[in-house]
């Protein structure tokens, strides 16, 4: 049987998994973590760094160890811990593990961009908006589809035994009376915070987005976008456009992310000026102006017109996160 030297593999397998952990460490001290990982995940990620280490240092350990012959180096649980296959076969599994590692310090960090969002889809405001008109259609849907289908169910229902029939449409209606109490108790809560939120902002001479209230402050505008017309405001993203946007039309954007950029969703603010066309693509933006309603594709969204726009840097944290 060919020799198969367990030291070695233990050695190249520390490695990696300290490999792992020391990109997660220089991620964590460059502040480039920011771009990859949520601020509420932070703590994973600890765990994560601080595991790998301890793993990896245990396998750089065992590596050093006595390497006995094949007969001698089974743990008795009835399996073949070695990496079957020829050389090659080998060396490509250890690479899937290893290009991360070599990749993560060698390419340059940078945050999600316009290239992106085209491929995701953008959600204006904070895309309520788009979900509520659904909803309502679906709904309107569903009640012509019981009226047309369940008005002579139910006429042949009572005639056939009127007692019953009674008695289903009682406990029909304690159901339904339990399920929207239900979904008030659940959703007072938000309706309860955005209202409040509105009131606050409708007190303040500008309306001013940060990362911290963005979302919240987008849902406020779709909600009561009616209250907030001819309000001034000021926020901050990176210039996307769409293919059919007017000249002087572009979109200041954000990346909000839930847990990592696997997830994260694009939401911007449609901004109007005279002078949009001497802004490129992703570059950050600070756009000061008034609200009013405007309409894309049927949507109804916020619109900041007669917008005063300055390029900045990159803020420090480019996305924008959910407030729980």
């Amino acid at each position: 049987m060919k020799y198969y030297d367990h030291s070695f593999h233990a050695f190249i397998q520390g490695v990696i998994l300290i490999g792992f952990a020391l990109l997660i460490l220089a991620l964590v001290l460059s502040g480039n973590i920011v771009y990859y990982i949520a601020p509420t995940m932070m703590p994973f990620v600890y765990f994560s760094l601080i595991t790998f280490f301890i793993l990896g240092i245990v396998q750089v350990l065992r590596s050093m160890g006595k390497n006995e012959d094949h007969d001698h180096d089974s743990c008795n649980c009835e399996h073949d811990h070695q990496i079957k296959g020829p050389t090659w076969v080998k060396l490509m599994i250890y690479s899937i593990f290893i290009l991360p590692v070599v990749f993560g310090f060698t390419l340059p960090d940078q945050a999600l961009d316009s290239s992106i969002a085209a491929n995701r889809g953008i959600q204006f405001g904070s895309g309520i908006g788009e979900q509520t008109e659904t909803s309502a259609s679906e709904t309107a849907e569903k009640s012509n589809e019981d009226q047309e289908n369940g008005g002579t169910s139910r006429a042949d229902a009572y005639l056939e035994d009127p007692d019953a029939y009674l008695d289903s449409l009682g406990s029909t209606s304690q159901d339904d009376d339990h399920v929207s109490e239900d979904v008030y108790d659940e959703n007072w809560s938000n309706e309860d915070y955005f209202r409040e939120l509105a009131e606050d902002l409708l007190k303040d001479d500008k309306v001013i987005v940060t990362e911290t209230n963005y979302l919240d402050v987008m849902t406020v505008f779709d909600l009561y976008l009616d209250k907030f017309i001819g309000k001034e405001v000021e926020l901050i993203g990176f210039v996307y456009r769409e293919s059919d946007f007017d000249s002087n039309q572009i979109v200041a954007a954000r990346f909000a992310m839930t847990c990592c950029t696997a997830d994260a969703g694009v939401y911007g603010t449609l901004v109007e000026s005279d002078n949009v066309t001497q802004f490129e693509d992703d570059s950050w933006i600070s756009a000061t102006g008034v609200i009013d309603e405007g309409d894309y594709h049927g949507q109804v969204i916020p619109v900041i017109t007669n917008a005063t726009i300055t390029e900045i840097e990159e803020p420090n944290s480019p996305y924008v996160y959910p407030s729980y």
